[in-house]
């Protein structure tokens, strides 16, 4: 009965943007159907949006959420810390190494959850991921971007075959990518993985993104992003689309998390 009434009483001093019983989080993984995913909110309180993370390959969201200079980094930025958790350590998507689930609806129950328990609405909504993980944040721009604010990724695209232009829908979000000249995990041509699939072609899937996203190519300019070259392209339909270009190998960092959550409208 005692613990019936600190669960009522929790509900009704509760922020307004928090709508629902928040009964995960910590070592409490949140679920919904086909999978789960983990959950870190500034301890300040000034919450201003979330990023959905897809780890990468033999990782899972309780590994993630152990990269601490990442999580810290994001809650710097005063956004919500989410872990996705793939199957077996991977994601499945069109033409990649691991068919399976469908993640695309797995990833929209994530939306849905993230916006009922903490009122999460697309517009503060930004996702990323690392290597396959990246890849599984790609298809999800290219299949519901319009559901995100925008991305952030690290050293992972699509698959071939390439999806179209036209097989991705208009809301392409502002997006900045991090890759390196250096990775052999996943190169920015692409290589076999297997007998039967092949990482795609970062340039490449960078074209297909800014096409579908009707960015002014003519316009290209570069700019510099913690150090870093990057080419920006304007005029998108919500904002540019930037490829960051570093020499080192296959990785994600904390700075540069933090140039890409400012560049694309979530600073400190």
């Amino acid at each position: 009965m005692f613990r019936l009434f600190t669960i009522l009483m929790l509900v009704a001093i509760a922020p307004s943007n928090i709508r629902a019983i928040t009964v995960c989080g910590g070592e409490t993984a949140c679920t919904v159907r086909q999978g789960d995913y983990r959950i870190e909110l500034p301890m300040d309180g000034d919450l201003r949006g979330v990023y959905v993370y897809f780890h990468g390959f033999k990782s899972s969201a309780k590994l993630q959420m152990e990269q601490r200079s990442l999580v810290n980094m994001t809650l710097a930025h005063h956004l919500a810390y989410v872990a996705v958790d793939g199957i077996g350590g991977s994601w499945s998507f069109p033409n990649g190494a691991r068919p399976g689930r469908d993640e695309k609806t797995f990833v929209g129950d994530v939306f849905d959850d993230l916006r009922n328990r903490y009122g999460f609405t697309p517009d503060k909504t930004v996702i990323g991921g690392f290597s396959i993980g990246a890849s599984r944040a790609w298809y999800t721009a290219c299949e519901q971007g319009e559901r995100t604010a925008a991305m952030v990724t690290f050293s992972g695209v699509f698959w071939n075959p390439l999806p179209k232009a036209s097989d991705c829908v208009t809301g392409i979000p502002p997006m900045v990518h991090f890759h390196g000249t250096a990775d052999r995990t996943f190169p920015l041509a692409g290589r076999a993985v297997g007998a039967d699939s092949h990482q795609g072609d970062a340039f490449k899937s960078m074209a297909i993104m800014r096409e579908r996203a009707k960015c002014n190519i003519k316009d290209t300019k570069k700019i510099t992003l913690d150090g870093i070259l990057c080419s920006s392209v304007p005029d998108c339909l919500r904002g540019d689309l930037i490829m960051c270009i570093h020499n080192g190998g296959h990785k994600a960092r904390a700075d540069w998390l933090d140039a890409g959550l400012t560049a694309v409208g979530f600073p400190k």
